[in-house]
C-alpha cells in the first residue's frame, strides 16, 4: 500500500510540475474569439495522433519551459488535429473532415497548408488571422525560439529570416 501512495504522490508531483511548464492550448474557434477581443498572432501546431514527430516536438520543444512561457505570453496556441472529426467554422465557412484512404483529413489544416498536408507543421496566423507562414516538419527549442520571437516580434515585416537569424540572441 505504501507503494502505491508513493507512486501515486511522485506522479502528482511530477505531472504538477510539467504543468506549470506547458502550453496553454485551445481549440481553433478559441482562439479566433479570444483574437478578436485581445488580437495576438496565432500559432497552430497541427498534428496526427500517429506521428512520431508530433510527439517529440511535444517532448523536446513545446514542454522546454522557456518555449512555453514565450508562447503562453505573445501567441494564442492551437493544437489542431489533422484528421480531427468535427466541424470548424471559420471566415463564415464550415470546415469537414473529409474521407480518403484509410484515414482521412480535416479540410481546415489543408487549406492552412494549401493542399500540402504534413506532419507536424507550424502556421503561424497573423493578428488579422492570416497566413503569415507555414513551417512543415519538426522543429527543435532552438528553431522555435526563433520563429516565436521573428512572427511575435513582427520582424517579418522588415527583416529577411536570414538577417535575423544572424544577429538573434537565444534565451535558452
Amino acid at each position: 500500500m505504501k507503494k502505491y501512495l508513493l507512486l501515486i504522490t511522485f506522479t502528482l508531483f511530477y505531472l504538477s510540475s510539467n504543468a506549470q511548464e506547458s502550453v496553454k492550448w485551445l481549440s481553433f474557434e478559441e482562439a479566433i474569439a479570444l483574437n478578436k477581443e485581445n488580437p495576438k498572432p496565432i500559432l497552430v501546431d497541427v498534428y496526427t495522433d500517429w506521428c512520431g514527430y508530433c510527439k517529440k516536438m511535444d517532448l523536446n520543444t513545446y514542454a522546454n519551459k522557456t518555449i512555453s512561457d514565450y508562447i503562453n505570453k505573445s501567441f494564442y496556441a492551437v493544437k489542431l488535429d489533422g484528421e480531427e472529426k468535427k466541424d470548424i467554422i471559420f471566415n463564415d465557412h464550415t470546415f469537414k473532415f473529409q474521407k480518403q484512404g484509410r484515414r482521412g483529413y480535416h479540410q481546415l489544416p489543408a487549406t492552412l497548408m494549401d493542399g500540402k498536408l504534413s506532419y507536424p507543421t507550424t502556421i503561424i496566423l497573423s493578428t488579422d488571422e492570416k497566413v503569415l507562414d507555414k513551417i512543415p516538419g519538426y522543429l527543435d527549442k532552438k528553431i522555435m525560439e526563433k520563429v516565436l520571437v521573428f512572427f511575435s516580434e513582427e520582424h517579418y515585416k522588415t527583416k529577411k529570416w536570414k538577417d535575423f537569424e544572424k544577429k538573434f540572441k537565444s534565451k535558452l
